[in-house]
């Protein structure tokens, strides 16, 4: 309903306020009149006309009204396929690339989903006033340089879809660490994503790699202290969830699916069977560093190389890397020092570990590493 008011109105402010309008009136209707046959149609034509009625009177836009101006069989239009098509549309304006990746990401819990602006600072560590000059500069941004409420042209949506990824992914993680209300709502954005794009690899794989993710987040935690996968009680790990990931990672790759989502969550899919195949791990890692370019892949690879059985080899390919202030290239070298049995040098790397943590689970999780030594 959001991005169907917008795409009428143009402006963000200008929808939440019919939206939340036509809520409203509809709280209080309702229990007296009863619900209508079409309920969703009607809030929307019921938050059209108020947006038209504000218009109207702030007279911002007097020539214009006839524009805006809709009959009452609007009711009849609020179809499945519409709104589907502008939800896709909402996505690409929040994820727009003129728009800054803070921005980008609050727009997005915001409109698509529908997260409260002090429930999105909480989940960022922010306060409210901060995040609500984010997105305040995010919609002046989308008004004054008229970025388009539109899906992209062809040629251009791979590189679009990208930047959209890469957000939903961005508050996946978020949620990974431990905000599990972030991580669902990635999922639900995922699964909007797979729907809306459903010929897309790409978008086939992140829902992929976000479904066994979260299937084992109950494990990952022992109380409020971190687990890693080896010490993980399976039993905690939500099969189903798993096996929707596998099947939705079967589609991405039917669908042609190579890219970097769709190798991230065949590792994931590697990682939930027992005994895992290390070694196979370290190829995708491979193939996924010559595809991404990145150093915290090849970092990743190096622990699978580890577990694979040659920490020295690991070790070697982390001390390649330019990582210094990532927390975790400093917890890897920490545990294939201590697996080398160099426990001076894998304190070092430890305590710089430690330094670099922020939430509370890795911090305790380092120090235990440290008094184990």
């Amino acid at each position: 309903m959001l991005a169907s008011l917008i795409g009428f109105l143009g402006d963000f402010d200008r929808a939440e306020e019919a939206a939340q309008e036509a809520f409203a009136i509809a709280a209080e209707r309702w229990p007296v009149s009863g619900m209508p046959d079409k309920p969703g149609a009607w809030l929307l034509t019921t938050a059209r006309n108020r947006a038209i009625d504000r218009v109207r009177r702030e007279r911002a836009l007097a020539g214009k009204i006839h524009l805006l101006h809709e009959p009452e069989a609007a009711m009849d239009e609020f179809d499945d396929t519409a709104i589907k098509d502008e939800r896709l549309e909402l996505i690409f304006a929040c994820c727009h690339p003129a728009l800054p990746l803070d921005g980008q990401v609050a727009l997005t819990l915001r409109a698509l989903g529908g997260l409260e602006t002090a429930e999105i600072a909480r989940a960022f560590l922010v306060s409210e006033e901060t995040m609500k000059r984010r997105l305040s500069r995010a919609k002046a941004k989308i008004k004054a340089t008229g970025i388009p409420f539109a899906v992209p042209a062809a040629h251009r949506l791979p590189d679009r879809l990208d930047a959209v990824l890469a957000v939903v992914y961005l508050i996946f993680n978020e949620g990974y660490r431990g905000r599990t209300d972030l991580g669902a709502e990635a999922l639900r954005l995922g699964r909007l994503l797979a729907a809306l794009l459903p010929d897309q690899p790409e978008a086939h794989g992140l829902l992929a790699l976000m479904l066994i993710h979260h299937a084992r987040r109950r494990a990952r935690f022992r109380g409020e202290d971190l687990v890693l996968l080896d010490d993980q009680d399976r039993s905690l790990w939500d099969l189903r969830q798993i096996a929707e990931g596998c099947a939705v990672l079967d589609r991405a790759i039917r669908l042609g699916g190579r890219g970097a989502y769709v190798v991230q969550a065949a590792i994931a899919s590697l990682q939930t069977r027992e005994p895992i195949d290390w070694p196979q791990v370290a190829a995708l890692y491979r193939r996924l560093a010559g595809l991404t370019g990145s150093a915290v892949v090849e970092l990743n690879g190096a622990v699978a190389l580890a577990q694979a059985g040659d920490p020295a080899a690991a070790l070697r390919a982390v001390d390649r890397l330019d990582l210094d202030g990532y927390l975790y290239f400093h917890s890897t070298r920490g545990e294939l020092l201590r697996r080398l049995g160099r426990p001076a040098e894998a304190r070092t790397a430890y305590g710089r570990a430690l330094e670099l943590a922020t939430s509370a689970p890795e911090r305790r999780f380092l120090a235990r590493r440290l008094e184990q030594l």
